[in-house]
C-alpha cells in the first residue's frame, strides 16, 4: 500500500491527493466481467503547470461499481532534496490510484473540463492491459525517470495501451495545429501564448534539443494533442480506437485559462527598454569618447552585465550539472555566461581597462556568431533575446570604439 503523498503539480500532474491502491487491484477478469477504459483528457487550467493539461486511463467494472483512475503523475514532495533533485533533473515521477469521483470533482472545482474517451479494445487486450498496469503498480515498478516531452503523464497511458495491443497506433494527425507538429520548442509556446514569462524560460534554459523536427507521435506529449489525435486514430485492423466521447465535467470553454499577458508585461517589452536605454548610453559615450564612460554607464552596465552572469551561472548548472536531456547543449552560453561579471565589476577598476575592452570584443564576436546560429536555425531564440543581444553588443561597441580612438589612446 503507498503512503499518501503531496501533490506538487508541475507540467501535467494530478492536482490533488491520491492513495495508491494495491498492485492487485486492477487483477485480471474473465472476459464477461472485464472492466471499461477509457482515457481521461483534463483540459489546460490558469496555472502554469497545467498549460498542456493532464492525461489519465479510467477503469470501470459494471458488476462491482469500481470506478478508478490511473494516473503517471504523482510525486513525493517530502523526498529529500526534492527541489534539487528536481533542478538537477532526478525528476522521479510515479503511478498511483484514485476513485473517478474525487479525480473529477477536484478539476471541476477548477472550472476545468474533463473528456473521456472510451477505448475500443477486446476483452483479451483490456485483461492484458489490466495485468500491465497492475504491475506496473508493484512498489518496484511504480517510479520512473520523467522527462518533459518523451516520458510524461500523457506517453505512459499511450505506451501502455499499445503494449496491451501488441501494436501500435495510427495517427493522422490532420486536426493538430502547424506549430504542434512543428518542433518541440514551437508545440511548447502554442500552448504557453498567454505565459510569455514562462515560454522565456524555457527558451532560456532548454538548448536546441527541443528544435529538431518533430514526429507526428512524439506530438502525444501534450495531454491535448494526444486526445485529438486519439479522435481520428485507427488501431491495426483499421477500425477507430475510440468508440465514444463525453465530457465528464461542464466546463467545456477553456474558462479556466487566463487571458493574454498585457503587452506592457512581456519580456519583449521590458527588454525593448534595456535595449533603449544601452543605446543613449552608448552614442553618449562614444560622443565624449570616454572609456569608462559616465557613472550612469557603468552603472548600467553593471546590472545588465550583472544579470547575465546570474543567468550565466544558471546555464552553468543546466549544462555541466543538470541531468536534463534538453539542456546540453544550449548555444545561449556563448552570450550568457559566467565571463559577463567581466563587464559587470570590471568597468569601476581604471587599471582594468585591457581586461575590460579584451571581454567585450570577444564579447562581440560570440554574439555575432550566436546570431549567425539563430539565422541558420540550430537554436530557436525567443524573440526578446533579439533586443538583450542588441544592447549587450551596443555596450561592447562603445568599449571597443573608445578603446580604439585616437591610436589606442584611452580616454577617461
Amino acid at each position: 500500500m503507498m503512503t499518501k503523498i503531496k501533490l506538487l503539480i508541475l507540467t501535467f500532474l494530478l492536482p490533488v491527493m491520491a492513495i495508491a491502491a494495491p498492485a492487485d487491484s486492477i487483477s485480471a477478469q474473465a472476459a464477461d466481467d472485464t472492466y471499461k477504459v477509457s482515457l481521461l483528457t483534463c483540459r489546460a487550467g490558469a496555472n502554469i503547470y497545467e498549460l498542456e493539461g493532464h492525461s489519465a486511463l479510467r477503469f470501470v467494472k459494471p458488476s462491482t461499481g469500481e470506478d478508478i483512475v490511473v494516473n503517471w503523475g504523482l510525486f513525493d514532495f517530502d523526498a529529500p532534496n526534492f527541489v534539487y533533485r528536481f533542478v538537477k533533473g532526478e525528476t522521479d515521477y510515479s503511478v498511483g490510484v484514485a476513485p473517478t469521483g474525487y479525480f473529477l470533482r477536484a478539476y471541476d472545482r477548477q472550472g476545468r473540463s474533463v473528456v473521456e474517451q472510451d477505448l475500443n479494445l477486446t476483452p483479451e487486450q483490456i485483461a492484458e492491459l489490466q495485468r500491465l498496469v497492475s504491475e506496473n503498480l508493484l512498489p518496484e515498478n511504480r517510479v520512473y525517470r520523467y522527462n518533459y516531452v518523451l516520458d510524461n503523464c500523457s506517453t505512459r497511458p499511450l505506451r501502455i495501451v499499445e503494449k496491451a495491443m501488441g501494436d501500435t497506433l495510427s495517427f493522422n494527425g490532420t486536426d493538430l495545429r502547424p506549430e504542434v507538429k512543428s518542433t518541440f520548442r514551437d508545440a511548447m509556446r502554442s500552448f504557453h501564448a498567454s505565459y510569455p514569462w514562462y515560454q522565456f524560460g524555457i527558451d532560456l534554459a532548454l538548448g536546441n534539443g527541443i528544435d529538431r523536427p518533430i514526429e507526428l507521435r512524439e506530438a502525444a506529449f501534450a495531454p491535448e494533442s494526444l486526445e485529438i489525435m486519439m479522435t481520428t486514430a485507427k488501431k491495426p485492423d483499421g477500425t477507430p480506437i475510440v468508440s465514444a466521447t463525453r465530457y465528464l465535467t461542464n466546463a467545456t470553454d477553456g474558462s479556466a485559462v487566463l487571458p493574454p499577458t498585457p503587452w506592457w508585461l512581456t519580456p519583449m517589452f521590458w527588454s525593448c527598454v534595456i535595449a533603449a536605454i544601452s543605446l543613449i548610453l552608448t552614442i553618449s559615450q562614444i560622443r565624449h569618447r570616454s572609456f569608462q564612460g559616465s557613472a550612469w554607464s557603468r552603472l548600467f552596465d553593471t546590472l545588465m552585465f550583472g544579470l547575465y552572469g546570474i543567468l550565466g551561472l544558471i546555464l552553468t548548472f543546466l549544462i555541466f550539472v543538470s541531468v536534463h536531456e534538453a539542456t546540453s547543449p544550449n548555444w545561449l552560453y556563448l552570450w550568457l555566461n559566467p565571463f559577463c561579471f567581466i563587464g559587470a565589476i570590471a568597468v569601476w577598476v581604471k587599471s582594468a581597462k585591457m581586461l575590460v575592452y579584451s571581454y567585450q570584443f570577444v564579447n562581440f564576436a560570440l554574439l555575432i556568431l550566436l546570431a549567425v546560429i539563430f539565422l541558420c536555425g540550430i537554436q530557436s531564440p525567443n524573440p526578446a533575446f533579439y533586443p538583450l543581444m542588441a544592447a549587450d553588443a551596443m555596450r561592447a561597441l562603445a568599449y571597443i570604439l573608445t578603446f580604439k580612438h585616437r591610436n589606442n589612446k584611452l580616454y577617461a
